[in-house]
């Protein structure tokens, strides 16, 4: 079986992974054009592109994947099968009709929950118990083709954006395998999506991060969570950048977004219903750190004030 893969980020590049592990003839992998990184402004692969070139694998990177040439290079590689994670483009229906087993989807989350490109962030932000990961037929919508499989994923208290991903990217390839082998011989029947039970996750930009202290504790703790390792959450304290990694909720009631319960080993911060207790964090132009050795070199007292935004 050919199969043309299309992919952006790490979560895709695991997946890719999981394809040449099982062995599948890889015709193509298509990925986002290198993109300018950093102060230098220098152009850098995506995770996808950079496991191919790793592995010795073609590689396709249109601006745009439903223009007419980049249709003519798909049809070119005589594919069975089109393989797509968070590639980050939508395909038209030309480039859905071109392999014979049509084009599948591999996406993080309990569909038609959580559609869209954050499902992962989203499911923490939310409070969610249980994630997974769905195969489905791509149709032209935005996530809303025939499930093919599905499986489910706890998600524990400490769980953080990334260590979610950990573990759904491998789940994930671990169910398109099967999906795949399944499909071949015909023994999966796609059932639709339920559109009333549907849900979108929006983009995670880096603003999301600015932690706004008047929400309630359990809130911002998911938040924090969530958004590690990107963009972080993050506070201003005496003009500064100050992010937060890691924080429990704990009792407590004082002023919104002051500092209190001082201790050698952290402090806490007031918020809308309780308090967080911080463990983990990261000054501007320092590294992350314990609360304990962020004290030691920027000692705080009772009554300090973080703030949502620079000031």
């Amino acid at each position: 079986m050919k199969i043309v893969f299309m992919g952006t980020p790490d979560f895709a590049a695991v997946t890719l992974d999981a394809l040449v592990l099982a062995g599948y003839d890889i015709a193509l992998v298509v990925t986002q054009p290198d993109k300018a990184k950093g102060r230098s402004g220098k152009l850098q692969m995506s995770d996808v592109g950079r496991y191919a070139a790793d592995h010795d694998l073609e590689v396709f990177k249109p601006e745009r994947i439903k223009d007419e040439a980049s249709v003519a290079r798909l049809k070119e590689t005589g594919c069975d099968l089109i393989v797509v994670a968070a590639f980050g483009q939508i395909l038209s229906r030309e480039v859905l009709d071109i392999p014979r087993l049509g084009c599948i989807n591999v996406h993080a989350s309990l569909l038609p929950k959580l559609r869209g490109a954050s499902p992962i962030q989203t499911a923490i932000l939310d409070g969610e118990k249980v994630t997974g990961v769905t195969i489905m037929q791509m149709g032209e919508g935005l996530d809303t083709g025939d499930m093919l499989s599905q499986v489910e994923v706890e998600i524990a208290d400490d769980d953080t954006g990334g260590s979610l991903f950990d573990k759904l990217a491998h789940v994930g390839g671990e169910l398109l395998i099967d999906t795949i082998k399944k499909l071949e011989k015909g023994e999966i029947t796609p059932v639709p999506q339920d559109e009333a039970s549907s849900s979108y996750a929006r983009m995670i930009k880096k603003d999301m991060g600015s932690i706004n202290w008047s929400d309630d504790a359990e809130s911002i703790e998911r938040m924090i969570r969530a958004l590690n390792p990107w963009p972080s959450a993050y506070t201003y304290i005496n003009g500064k950048t100050l992010k937060i990694w890691s924080a429990t909720v704990t009792d407590g009631s004082g002023e919104i977004g002051c500092v209190g319960d001082v201790t050698k080993d952290g402090f806490s911060v007031y918020c809308k219903n309780g308090a967080l207790r911080i463990k983990e964090l990261q000054l501007e132009g320092r590294k992350r750190m314990s609360a304990h050795d962020f004290l030691l070199g920027f000692p705080l007292k009772e009554g300090d004030r973080l703030t949502s935004r620079e000031d």
